[in-house]
């Protein structure tokens, strides 16, 4: 297998696969398991996330890569394999999450600032070692009265470019994933708010990505869709689409390989149809894909609900999400294909 950055970026962007991002930090899987009614422990967490990447046909047919958080990269499964050797065994590659968390920004009331770029070389560098190929960055951008500022915007841009250069550095790929919240406080603004201000973060980015040398080619880009606020919600799928595809246009250069959206808050339907109809509508120069979490696991999570019992449900209910993604990335889903299952 190549190890050319460009080449492990485009078989990330693999024909109607996606990313399974299973980086959720110890805080945030405590309160994905709360919902079940789980405790949060090293095994708990393992067993869970040995289920998906065990989980063989979703896994060959519909994920290219996993984005693993820094103790599951070191995690073995239950019978003592690695979980990179299960991942890499199903086709798709390991990733790793490096940052460490949106920060609240010195200076800058209801805005936050990404950390984790000290030590971040001799991080790299290790989990290189363990088998990861490409790694994940998030920085948030919050929508409120007068919020963003350039400011924020600025800071959490040079910091996603350096992050990015860092990676590619050390033979990792970047994911470059800056996020306008939709579900942030107060979550009211229209559909053209987010645009205007994604398409104002993504011109920063790509601007820094250049001053930083990142090389287009070897990266992938996970931005937020454009849709309206979490209390707002009006905009049409056909809508969601059209303006997310005519931002992407006017920002993205076509020398990057692929976007992979997160999902950000919307349901795990909304998701597929809004990925789907960007791809079923539009002619667009890179692969349009997701790297999804709570959108491919929420109902593999509560179909398991932390029993050995519920194992094969659990991996059903994460298979049929997975195929229903795949098919959005394909732009073939349909609403009745969720009704069938």
């Amino acid at each position: 297998m190549s190890e050319r950055l460009e080449d492990i970026a485009v078989q990330m962007m693999a024909e109607g696969k996606g990313l399974l991002a299973a980086d959720e930090s110890t805080s945030t899987i405590k309160k994905r398991f709360d919902t079940i009614g789980l405790e949060s422990t090293e095994t708990s967490r393992r067993d869970y996330r040995e289920m998906l990447f065990r989980a063989d046909e979703a896994m060959k047919k519909c994920i290219s890569g996993v984005i693993l958080y820094e103790e599951t990269l070191f995690q073995k499964a239950a019978d003592g394999t690695p979980f990179v050797d299960i991942i890499k065994a199903a086709g798709a590659i390991p990733g790793i999450k490096v940052d460490i968390g949106a920060k609240p920004m010195a200076g800058f009331p209801g805005e936050t600032l990404t950390e984790g770029l000290d030590g971040l070389r001799e991080r790299l560098a290790t989990y290189y070692k363990a088998g990861a190929r490409f790694a994940k960055w998030r920085g948030v951008i919050a929508i409120a009265d007068g919020l963003p500022t350039w400011g924020s915007i600025k800071a959490n841009s040079q910091a996603l470019a350096y992050y990015a250069a860092l990676c590619q550095e050390a033979g990792i790929v970047p994911i470059v994933e800056p996020e306008v919240l939709m579900d942030g406080a107060p979550g009211t603004h229209d559909i053209a708010k987010c645009a205007e201000v994604t398409e104002w973060v993504l011109r920063t980015v790509f601007a820094d990505l250049y001053d930083a040398r990142v090389k287009l080619e070897g990266m992938i880009l996970k931005p937020n869709m454009v849709i309206d606020g979490k209390n707002a919600r009006k905009a049409s799928v056909e809508q969601v689409a059209e303006q997310t595809v005519k931002v992407l246009k006017a920002t993205v250069p076509s020398s990057v390989p692929g976007i992979a959206f997160l999902s950000g808050g919307q349901s795990t339907e909304e998701a597929s149809a809004h990925l789907s109809a960007m791809n079923a509508n539009y002619d667009m120069p890179w692969v349009l894909t997701y790297s999804y979490g709570r959108a491919l696991q929420d109902s593999a999570l509560k179909a398991w609900g932390g029993r050995s019992e519920n194992v094969a449900a659990g991996q059903r209910a994460f298979a049929h999400r997975a195929e229903m993604n795949s098919l959005a990335a394909r732009g073939t889903w349909k609403k009745d294909l969720e009704k069938a299952a």
